[in-house]
């Protein structure tokens, strides 16, 4: 595996390992994509429920789906079971849509071994793998402790100050009819654009059916949408979530220096101070 995703095949191997976590970090609400809708509840055996959206989200905050304080992160991860040294992975039940979100946090927070199941729940059940209907519930509490990196997580003060800098690259993961202010945004009072000088990769393009698509092909595509100067990727989206899709792309594909900007397009289109451009970046 790379240290990022690992392979249904390989989780079939160690499933059933000692001080072996696996979340479930499915989201109620998908946007962006045709969600997949499950006729009966499916997860993968020894799965534990993230609560993703309950736990793992900064609800003192005013932004949508803020990232989680660090003493909020510590008991959420602690009552999943989870050890500072445990081995987790997470997936979610589209394939690849708000798992890398509850990776980046995990990394964010200075967990280390923290992985994604490349391709999810449906790749699992295309493959005729085991399900259960029901998640399991944690043995006991971990003692896993944030350690914040201060690092792949910024706001839009710090947008502002380095949106138009030489070698700043801001990278927005939504359809291109919203980039490009065609449609009306899906969340009231949110003007329609994009941040002036971000360009364009909606995130169903490092796809491949449910899973990511090769470090090759995922290569070659951020050499075309990012310009050789590049020295920092920032990558945005409606509120957060399906830019760390990209981000993890990019990672995969070997870029380094990548950030979420956590309040992406519904902070930013909220506020009438901040600038905006439609159509062409």
């Amino acid at each position: 595996m790379n240290n990022i995703t690992v392979s249904t095949a390989w989780l079939v191997e160690h499933l059933d390992d000692s001080n072996f976590i696996l979340l479930d970090a499915s989201m109620d609400v998908v946007l962006g994509k045709e969600p997949l809708v499950y006729e009966q509840f499916r997860c993968i055996p020894n799965t534990l429920n993230m609560h993703l959206e309950q736990d793992f989200f900064d609800h003192q905050s005013s932004m949508s789906h803020a990232m989680p304080t660090a003493e909020q992160f510590t008991q959420a991860a602690q009552k999943l079971g989870i050890n500072q040294d445990s081995v987790v992975v997470i997936y979610d039940n589209q394939g690849m849509y708000s798992a890398p979100r509850a990776w980046w946090t995990f990394k964010t927070m200075g967990f280390e071994k923290v992985f994604i199941l490349d391709g999810g729940l449906p790749q699992w059940m295309a493959e005729s793998l085991p399900t259960a209907d029901q998640y399991i519930a944690p043995l006991r509490l971990g003692n896993a402790k944030a350690i914040p990196q201060n690092v792949g997580v910024c706001d839009s003060r710090f947008m502002l100050c380095n949106f138009d800098k030489q070698g700043f690259t801001i990278i927005d993961a939504r359809a291109e009819g919203r980039f490009k202010g065609q449609v009306s945004e899906p969340r009231a009072g949110v003007r329609s654009g994009h941040i002036p000088g971000s360009v364009n990769l909606p995130f169903a393009q490092v796809l491949d059916g449910y899973k990511l698509k090769s470090s090759v092909e995922l290569s070659a595509l951020f050499e075309r949408t990012i310009q050789s100067n590049a020295e920092q990727l920032i990558f945005s989206c409606g509120s957060g979530i399906t830019a760390c899709i990209l981000l993890v792309a990019a990672k995969v594909s070997g870029v380094q220096n990548v950030m979420l900007y956590d309040g992406s397009w519904a902070e930013w289109g909220s506020c009438e101070t901040l600038p905006i451009t439609r159509g062409q970046p």
